[in-house]
């Protein structure tokens, strides 16, 4: 495959199981109006990627899309010590011809928080009105924007191109096939209890390997026997919350959140509004929707070498999202 041609799978797929259906369409039409509408000048600056990719956090980082890609070392964060991991495996005779990373590097990390703006969908759904998730998110995609300031965000990707890497990363892309995977999963499933969805989990082979790393599924608020309730899953989005949508999240019925992390903050505000939470474990759920990703790739003949987190599972049933 070229690069490209990855990077559009990877939009694709994104766009195909992302909670907003087809307001994704709204959202590249108003940038292309906002690009249309700037200076000669104001156009240089701008991402011109948003006008067919509505995820800010994947992106091709080093490349010019042209390059043949027959083996890709992959990894959840993948920085200058996996570029340089890479580097070491050509020299013993393995090839790397494009180095995947699941979390965002260089411009795609510096606007991570743009993609920030679904979890108001994300909350609608669970039933909060859209107003109300927009208002709730304003605040935070701010409070992440300020925050990723100081970040070094070109570090990897000038490794990567001393190092002459082709060097993409596939973030928010990727978490929707975890998210619209795990959903799914639980709401066809037959659970009454927090204990239930522990087992359930553990049925699952990137949350198995976890558990035997000491880094599986845990309840974090609520204990075995309580029951669950409605069950949000939270892994998509860019990062965390609002930590006063626990609130309105309560109050539109939700029982349970099932998350990849979660702070104390956060915590403080579910257990405030007696919201359960399993925290599923961050490396396995990151490593869940990329592997349903990098299943497309191998199907299409390219070959996965994993490392730096990625608890690489298999699943070759078909082209859809099982």
């Amino acid at each position: 495959m070229k690069l490209s041609e990855i990077y559009n799978l990877a939009v694709q797929m994104g766009t195909t199981y992302d909670i907003r259906g087809n307001y994704l369409e709204k959202i590249l039409e108003q940038n292309q109006k906002a690009y249309q509408a700037l200076t000669a000048d104001e156009k240089d600056y701008f991402d011109q990627e948003c006008l067919f990719n509505p995820y800010n956090d994947t992106r091709i980082l080093v490349g010019s899309g042209e390059e043949e890609i027959k083996s890709i070392l992959c990894g959840i964060d993948m920085e200058t010590p996996e570029i340089l991991l890479a580097d070491r495996l050509c020299q013993r005779g393995i090839k790397v011809d494009l180095v995947l990373a699941h979390h965002p590097e260089g411009i795609a990390d510096a606007q991570l928080h743009e993609v920030m703006q679904m979890q108001a969908d994300m909350l609608e759904k669970m039933g909060v009105p859209i107003n109300i998730g927009e208002g709730l998110m304003a605040a935070r995609i701010n409070e992440v924007r300020r925050g990723r300031m100081p970040f070094n965000h070109q570090r990897a990707v000038d490794a990567a191109r001393l190092l002459n890497f082709p060097f993409m990363c596939v973030h928010t892309a990727a978490d929707n096939l975890a998210a619209h995977f795990m959903q799914r999963l639980m709401d066809k499933s037959n659970i009454s209890t927090l204990d239930d969805i522990l087992n359930l989990l553990f049925t699952i082979p990137e949350y198995a390997e976890a558990r035997k790393l000491k880094a599986g599924p845990a309840i974090i608020l609520g204990d075995m026997k309580r029951r669950a309730g409605k069950v949000f899953v939270k892994f998509s989005g860019g990062t965390a919350t609002a930590d006063k949508a626990y609130e309105k999240l309560a109050q539109a019925g939700v029982g349970t959140m099932i998350c990849m992390h979660l702070t104390e903050k956060h915590r403080q505000a579910a257990r405030e509004n007696n919201i359960n939470v399993i925290v599923a474990g961050h490396m396995a759920s990151d490593s869940l929707g990329m592997n349903l990703f990098l299943d497309e790739l191998e199907k299409r003949g390219t070959d996965v070498i994993p490392c730096s987190g990625l608890i690489r599972v298999k699943r070759f049933s078909g082209s859809e999202v099982h």
